[in-house]
């Protein structure tokens, strides 16, 4: 989720690829002589004092100083080094266990008895590094070097170079400390030296560990903490992880799976132009060697290494089995893929002080003492071939709070455990278990699909035995939440209620997670790959990937369901009045000053909204979006019909012109402050500016240059204006609004006429200048004529209708006097 309710995140920051195969890997030179002159000898550094810890690196502490032995054979390899915070100040908003930094080096052998730690950074490769361009790549760029470190001495026996890390640690610097913009953030203005220190280092097998105390000035603006003590002071932990020798193949990318992915360059002697690639995120799961003829004949085996989410120990008791369920659930899924038992959740060994949650060899549900009503699920994966090698899942204990609201106002009227304010442990533990397997998906490097639930008709999601079999979305990675379509008397219980894992997150794992064999690379895979698309797509179009809903597609939206969401809406709707209806008795507790009723009708409020804001994206210009490959039939894009554009505007007439009063009952409005007029009246005016604007009439005339069968301008603004101009109903409360919409809709028009950037003096846009301004002065033209017509039964309603007349006949006739 982070943050996942919001519209999140979505390809990573790009990275880049170097190497293309271990064999190519060649570090920069550096004239290097392996000179013993001037080196302390070994026992004067690490002497007998010294404790010592073996590990992927030996670490010694002598003296309070600590010092890295580093073999010949680690000379060169790439090391990821990540950096989170174990312990933050208060107001901060940073948790222990979120990752600061995260930085690929290696180190190597300089001159003058010199060891470097260079910086990664992967930006292209070649299929054969004996090609000739493989040299102007080696020549196109220095790896910077990040730090320096005295050799200070070496081991006799085995060749092994010492250096000192006191200060690289424990002071500020680019590889183990805040970025930058972390710090402004912050407003961090300084580091503070005798304020700062190293808690430990310590050594394990693929892993080192640090823990450090970094204490840092402040600027005007930073947290209350802060501002008192004039410094804040972060604990961190860098993990120092070797990263795997031959590096797992790379998967390359398809825009109709939702993977994260990273991208990469690839040059060629025989390519006439650079390509890019994407390659996904995704763990290294593999079948055992002797268990490999078996997964080929589509038998289930377990993997080499199974994938293993811990839970921390300062969980909850009464919520960790809910959590730990959320990743267990995805067992199904990776069976579908080949494998059995390929991912389990743990409790945490507290009594195990070999383990650390900081190490990066661990991936952990992190649970945060935070009022943040939030979760999310990152992952560190290996930059040269997407392998992810752990995940920390951030849970705020806050986000309870959340799932209750929506859960309240979703399915109150279906279930009744919802109708109060604290729920019963089963229940919140339902809850936190959908949110954990949706996390848990975002760390196997699955994506949002908000397309998901467009896949599921509107009648199915009020059909009891379908719905509660099926699920009422295909994806747990949509921002599907509960069945908000199903209706009291359809009797549908918490199956046909909860977000579940889908057919679709299945097909997504199988498609990431199942080996193929018997391919030269990944542009082989990638054929393969291919075609398990092309033909599951044909056999089951439900497996359709969505995207982050960002697109001008309005099947794919956040927090809606349904394939029609004028349907989906108005069934929302006639729940939340139920809702309305009953919140003064859902919300009492004892003592209570009302607050609850405030806070949750803020919410449906809000519902509301996001109800109108789903079935109003059919209106505005966009298009059906699929992508598709050329062995693919159809169309990528597909225009939205003319009949659910049509019934988009008959929607807005009946549930957003025709005021929404019930959201304003007595009952609620006597106890709590409420401003339903600013409310209504607001947005009433925004939606006549999302269907009334040059941008929208600009799409329409395009695509009926297109397609002389489609919408035409004058035919939309004809149905916009039935919608807006309802009969007075001779009730002043809603009258009210109905005069509003009114003004409102010929302010808009008249704002098309004369656009405000020839107010300003400057160039309209090609939507201002073009025909549809002649189109909207017809429109005018004809409405003065109904308004003309228009009877007035009140001195109210005359003065209205003069008011109308006078606007038009201004925008018109602008020069008349």
């Amino acid at each position: 989720m982070k943050k996942w309710m919001t519209a999140l995140t979505l390809l990573p920051a790009i990275t880049v690829l170097g190497q293309e195969k271990e064999k190519a890997v060649q570090k920069d030179s550096v004239p290097v002589v392996k000179s013993t002159t001037g080196l302390q000898a070994y026992e004067k550094v690490i002497t007998k004092a010294a404790l010592t810890r073996q590990g992927m690196f030996t670490v010694h502490l002598v003296d309070n100083k600590y010092y890295f032995e580093i073999p010949d054979s680690l000379l060169g390899r790439e090391i990821l080094a990540v950096t989170r915070y174990v312990a933050t100040p208060e107001q901060t908003q940073s948790y222990g266990g979120e990752k600061v930094n995260e930085q690929t080096l290696y180190f190597e052998r300089g001159p003058q008895n010199k060891l470097f730690a260079r910086i990664k950074v992967y930006r292209a490769t070649v299929k054969d590094t004996t090609e000739a361009i493989y040299k102007a790549m080696q020549t196109s760029g220095v790896t910077p070097i990040a730090a320096a470190f005295d050799i200070k001495c070496i081991h006799p026996a085995n060749g092994n170079v010492v250096i000192e890390v006191t200060d690289f640690f424990r002071k500020d610097n680019s590889i183990v400390a805040m970025p930058p913009a972390e710090k402004t953030e912050k407003k961090l203005s300084g580091f503070i030296d005798d304020r700062s220190f190293i808690n430990s280092i310590r050594s394990y097998p693929i892993n080192v560990e640090v823990k450090t105390t970094k204490t840092f000035s402040v600027s005007t603006g930073a947290s209350a903490a802060g501002s008192a003590a004039g410094a804040l002071t972060f604990e961190l932990n860098t993990s120092m992880v070797l990263l795997p020798k031959v590096a797992m193949r790379r998967r390359l990318f398809d825009n109709r799976v939702g993977y994260f992915a990273s991208r990469y360059s690839l040059y060629g002697d025989d390519l006439q132009e650079v390509k890019t690639y994407d390659f996904i995120a995704r763990y290294r799961l593999e079948p055992k060697d002797e268990e490999v003829e078996k997964y080929k004949r589509g038998e289930l085996v377990e993997p080499k290494k199974q994938i293993v989410y811990y839970i921390d120990p300062a969980t909850p008791k009464k919520w960790r089995p809910y959590l730990m369920a959320g990743v267990n659930d995805w067992q199904n899924a990776f069976e579908q893929a080949g494998f059995k038992n390929a991912i389990v959740a743990k409790e945490w060994p507290e009594n195990d002080t070999a383990m650390s949650m900081e190490d990066a060899r661990f991936s952990v549900i992190r649970y945060f003492a935070s009022d943040i009503p939030n979760a999310y699920g990152p992952h560190v994966s290996d930059p040269r071939s997407g392998e992810i090698l752990e995940s920390h899942v951030g849970w705020y204990h806050n986000v309870m709070n959340l799932v209750r609201d929506w859960y309240i106002i979703q399915a109150g009227p279906l279930d009744a455990r919802a109708r109060k304010m604290e729920f019963d442990d089963e229940l919140m533990g339902d809850l936190i278990r959908f949110v954990s397997s949706h996390e848990i998906g975002h760390t196997l490097g699955l994506r949002h699909n908000m397309g998901a639930s467009s896949q599921t008709p509107v009648e199915k999601l009020r059909d009891k035995a379908w719905v509660e079999a099926n699920g009422h979305t295909v994806s747990i990675m949509d921002y599907a939440r509960f069945n908000y379509v199903a209706q009291p008397e359809d009797n549908i219980g918490k199956a046909g209620l909860y977000p579940r894992i889908g057919m679709y997150d299945k097909w997504a794992i199988q498609w990431g997670y199942k080996n193929i064999f018997n391919t030269a690379d990944e542009y082989a895979d990638s054929k393969v790959l291919n075609k398990w698309i092309v033909d599951s797509l044909r056999a089951n179009p439900r497996l359709w990937f969505g995207g982050e809903g960002k697109n001008e597609d309005p099947r794919s939206q956040t927090e809606d369901l349904g394939d029609d969401h004028v349907k989906a809406s108005d069934y929302g709707i006639a729940n939340l009045k139920r809702v309305v209806a009953a919140l003064p008795q859902w919300t009492a507790e004892e003592g209570d000053l009302y607050n609850n009723l405030a806070h949750m009708h803020k919410r449906v409020a809000s519902q509301y909204l996001r109800y109108v804001m789903h079935a109003m994206k059919n209106a505005q210009g966009g298009a059906y979006v699929t992508e598709k490959s050329v062995e693919e039939t159809g169309n990528v894009y597909t225009p939205i019909p003319k009949a659910i554009i049509q019934a988009t505007l008959d929607f807005m007439g009946r549930q957003v012109i025709m005021p929404p009063l019930w959201l304003y009952p007595a009952a609620i409005t006597g106890k709590i402050k409420t401003n339903p007029m600013e409310d209504i009246c607001s947005i009433q005016n925004s939606l006549l500016n999302n269907l009334l604007n040059p941008g929208i009439l600009y799409t329409i005339m395009q695509k009926n240059l297109d397609n002389s069968n489609s919408y035409t301008v004058p035919a939309y603004l004809t149905d916009v204006k039935k919608a807006v101009w309802r009969k007075f109903t001779g009730n002043n409360a809603q009258d009210v609004y109905l005069r509003n919409a009114q003004r409102a809709y010929v302010d808009r028009l008249v704002m098309i006429l004369k656009p405000k950037s020839l107010e300003e003096g400057k160039m309209p846009t090609n939507a201002e200048r073009s025909d549809a301004r002649l189109y909207v002065r017809m429109h005018l033209t004809q409405l003065k004529g109904e308004v003309l017509q228009m009877s007035g039964t009140s001195s109210l309603e005359v003065l209205h209708k003069q008011d109308l007349i006078q606007q038009i006949d201004k925008a018109l006739n602008p020069d008349k006097k």
